[in-house]
């Protein structure tokens, strides 16, 4: 089966998909983390998608989905899969969909659901140490010292691409995309929604539970 894990920025799909991958042995497959290997690789694959990013565009559907396909070819995926961060549009999942539509792989999707307020609290509380690079959450993760680094001392910044202003324009770009994407998987029948409020303990839970649900489990 492949587990599509679907989630704004700030909902935690990272966390949780390492954590339901730990718990049900499958692979998990981070779309950023793999065009980074196949890059660092070398392959024909990682040098396509390069030639895109290098010149500031975006790299085509067909060939994330090449990288995906190849990635899911490989032994460690050969049962069960969480696909984290892909598909991100709806032409993303009718690739994804004909890709695998002779291979008899059960397609299913998670939404990870998180209120837009709070999503914005967590991207925007970030803070970060300019000299040795340390992260904190003003929430979740504060310093020993408010606005301090506890490893070295040097008064902690907010990021860019952390301001109010970015967070908010990112997260009306992505929701409107993530919207189209949930609402096919939702029209086909193939959609469940967890709840992604309150502890990582409480959410993982739930995530475990609802992909037991629909046969993903160790």
């Amino acid at each position: 089966m492949i587990l599509v894990l679907l989630g704004a920025p700030g909902a935690g799909k990272g966390t949780q998909a390492e954590a339901l991958a730990a718990a049900t042995g499958a692979a998990h497959v981070a779309t950023g983390d793999l065009f980074r290997a196949e890059i660092a690789a070398g392959s024909e694959l990682g040098r396509t998608a390069s030639s895109f990013i290098d010149a500031g565009k975006l790299v085509p559907d067909e060939v994330t989905i090449g990288m995906i396909s190849a990635r899911l070819a490989k032994p460690d995926a050969a049962q069960r899969v969480i696909l984290d961060g892909f598909p991100r549009n709806p032409a993303q999942v009718a690739a994804l969909d004909a890709a695998f539509a002779s291979s008899g792989r059960t397609i299913s999707a998670i939404l990870l659901n998180v209120d837009v307020s709070i999503l914005t609290a967590r991207l925007t509380g970030r803070r970060v140490c300019p000299d040795c690079g340390r992260s904190y959450h003003v929430a979740h993760r504060p310093p020993t010292v408010a606005d301090r680094c506890d490893a070295c001392g040097a008064a902690l910044i907010t990021r860019s691409d952390d301001a109010p202003a970015t967070v908010a324009a990112r997260l009306e770009n992505q929701l409107a995309a993530l919207n189209d994407v949930v609402e096919l998987y939702r029209a086909s029948g193939r959609l469940q929604v967890v709840e992604g409020v309150g502890e990582i303990s409480e959410i993982q839970s739930r995530l475990a539970a609802t992909a037991a649900a629909v046969g993903f489990s160790a």
